[in-house]
């Protein structure tokens, strides 16, 4: 009931930032930056081990890359070319053909003596650095649950992303950047920003996105220059702003949604401090930017490392979201344009974080959500257009490699069968992984919980053992 006699509001939150003059400087962001991070410094979950990365970055080969044709040396492949497959309980869930060999050279690098492929022969420079895991499985040979297993840990729910309960429990570094970033060239990968929300956590641990084929910070980031409102303006306008929120906060059970776009207002604003900074690789000298070569996965890695210099927690690059590792057909060519793309730009980006002493802080991650079958596919309607030099989806048995923070490398953990179709040694689970990952960020698996609809939820839900083996 409305009482004529009652004051009316000059005017609402909406009429407030339509007119407060703060432009979009500080505003526009806020749809870049769904949720801020933490504050500086803040350990929000205390660890339950030594620290032994602080960092993270994610390269995630979109798409599954083929094991047997990258990390996972098979030179039984080459006896067994054009035959059945030796092994009987080779099964897929589509029917494939006979063996291929893998169509690209395997040398052997470093003192670990241990094999990569020539479309990785700048990152097997660092082998003696590299845990390469090569008894990966997953659950399913499809890329959307397969995607949600790897970043989520769960393949059919929305559950928060692996970055997003790493933040949720070391917080950020940086008050003026976001702690979570995940870039990806030409815009959204399958499942979008499901792969790195942060679900039923407070919104504020949910990833920034960044399309990283711009290269003009004010495409890269939208609106982090304005011209029209100066930085003392904003701020009065900025509190104004956050005291109506606060009270409508409070009329609503303070409502972790409101609270979250609170925060990421002010990151918002505290980031044209400092993001236009952070992302602009111009700034580098022409040698480094030599080293990374050109293109948008070069750019991408090495805004990476700028981030992590910076204090932004977990970084994820995504390879293959427009031209995916899904080669069922022309895998020589697909595979190795691919790799020209990123090999190079990894191995500087692994000597950069050697001579910067940041190496021994920050995990860097290779993989994909699956690897690919030993045999050939078998053409279909609507498939490999009729060939057959490519393969299928292989979730039984792949490939991922760890190296930096706290990892012992100069090492291969597990095995696939002899022609590289199913793990057989050693068998890693994707809960295992995301097990050991939070191990080297400090935390118990086990005990990194968060309590919703009744329930103390984790990462790795009721599964997962820690791969002891990785961890020097």
């Amino acid at each position: 009931m409305h009482h004529q006699n009652q004051p009316t509001p000059a005017f609402n939150r909406r009429q407030m930032l339509r007119g407060c003059g703060m432009g979009m400087g500080s505003l526009a962001l806020s749809h870049l930056l769904p949720m801020s991070t933490a504050n500086a410094g803040d350990l929000h979950v205390a660890p339950h081990f030594p620290i032994r990365a602080k960092y993270v970055i994610h390269i995630f080969a979109n798409g599954g890359p083929s094991h047997v044709d990258t990390f996972d040396y098979k030179p039984a492949l080459e006896s067994f070319h054009g035959k059945t497959a030796p092994t009987g309980d080779l099964r897929t869930e589509r029917p494939t053909g006979t063996v291929m060999r893998s169509p690209f050279k395997f040398e052997q690098y470093g003192d670990s003596g241990l094999h990569v492929s020539e479309l990785f022969a700048h990152t097997a420079r660092h082998i003696d650095s590299i845990a390469v895991i090569n008894s990966m499985h997953a659950d399913v040979p499809n890329h959307e649950p397969s995607l949600m297993l790897m970043n989520t840990g769960d393949s059919q729910l929305i559950r928060p992303s692996v970055g997003s309960w790493l933040t949720y429990g070391l917080g950020s570094e940086n008050q003026n950047l976001p702690a979570f970033v995940a870039m990806s060239p030409g815009g959204y990968p399958i499942k979008e920003s499901e792969n790195w929300r942060s679900a039923f956590l407070p919104g504020k641990y949910q990833a920034t996105f960044i399309d990283s084929s711009h290269q003009q910070i004010e495409r890269l980031i939208e609106n982090i220059n304005n011209d029209r409102t100066t930085r003392t303006d904003q701020r009065t306008a900025l509190d104004l702003l956050a005291k109506l929120n606060a009270s409508h906060a409070a009329e609503r059970d303070q409502d972790s949604r409101l609270q979250a776009r609170i925060e990421s207002f002010e990151l918002a604003y505290r980031m044209q401090s400092e993001a236009a900074e952070a992302f602009d690789v111009t700034r580098e000298p022409q040698r480094t930017l030599d080293a990374y070569g050109p293109g948008d996965q070069a750019r991408q890695l090495l805004i990476a490392r700028r981030l992590i210099e910076r204090g932004v927690r977990y970084v994820q690059l995504w390879h293959g979201a427009g031209q995916p590792w899904d080669h069922h057909d022309d895998i020589e060519t697909g595979h190795r344009n691919l790799s020209n793309q990123c090999d190079r730009a990894i191995a500087a980006l692994l000597d950069d974080l050697k001579s910067r002493g940041l190496f021994e802080e920050t995990l860097v991650i290779w993989g994909g959500e699956f690897g690919r079958t030993p045999t050939v596919e078998l053409p279909k309607e609507g498939a490999n257009q009729g060939k057959q030099n490519g393969r299928d989806h292989n979730h039984y048995g792949f490939t991922m490699w760890l190296a930096g923070g706290g990892v012992k490398g100069g090492q291969k953990i597990g095995s696939t069968d002899e022609i590289g179709f199913k793990a057989v040694e050693d068998r890693v689970h994707v809960h295992d992984l995301h097990a050991t990952i939070l191990r080297l960020m400090g935390y118990d698996h086990k005990r990194l919980t968060y309590r919703y609809a009744g329930r103390d939820f984790r990462l790795t839900d009721v599964h997962g053992n820690v791969v002891e083996k990785v961890i020097a």
